[in-house]
């Protein structure tokens, strides 16, 4: 049985991880140079790079709104060169959407500089042993996240 300190303990825990993904976020998130772009916009970009090509109706539904306003995320997407639509072999009525090669560009140029922001920080603030212990950390993290 977990006793009242325990729990105390693991609630505080929780609370600061919680606060931390949201500072690491907000730090990526300041390495991705938006341009103009939404947070919806990027939000179907990314989908679109995780999960592949993919129709409206069905990113409406991976989003969680009507399948109308995401007809004018997408629109303003294909507008700026970002996405691209297709014909769905299976089905011509259905367009299926796609990141264009100057979008997937863009999306590695992103990653690569928030990768090389959180490489150098942890060469530059942590001694050896420290990034053994961060490794240690991560790995219960991922223990967390995938439970």
């Amino acid at each position: 049985m977990t006793s009242p300190q325990d729990t105390a303990r693991a609630l505080a825990l929780a609370d600061e991880i919680r606060a931390l993904f949201s500072k690491v976020k907000r730090r990526f998130r300041s390495k991705l140079h938006l341009g103009n772009l939404t947070m919806s916009q990027v939000a179907v970009l990314s989908h679109l790079d995780r999960n592949g090509p993919m129709g409206v109706t069905d990113l409406a539904k991976a989003e969680g709104m009507r399948p109308q306003s995401m007809g004018a995320i997408v629109a303003a997407l294909e507008t700026a060169g970002h996405v691209s639509g297709a014909a769905d072999p299976a089905d011509g009525r259905r367009t299926i959407l796609s990141l264009t090669p100057t979008c997937l560009a863009w999306i590695a140029e992103a990653r690569a500089a928030r990768r090389d922001w959180l490489l150098q920080t942890i060469e530059k603030e942590l001694t050896a042993s420290e990034q053994a212990e961060l490794a240690r950390a991560v790995k219960l993290l991922t223990r967390i996240v995938e439970s």
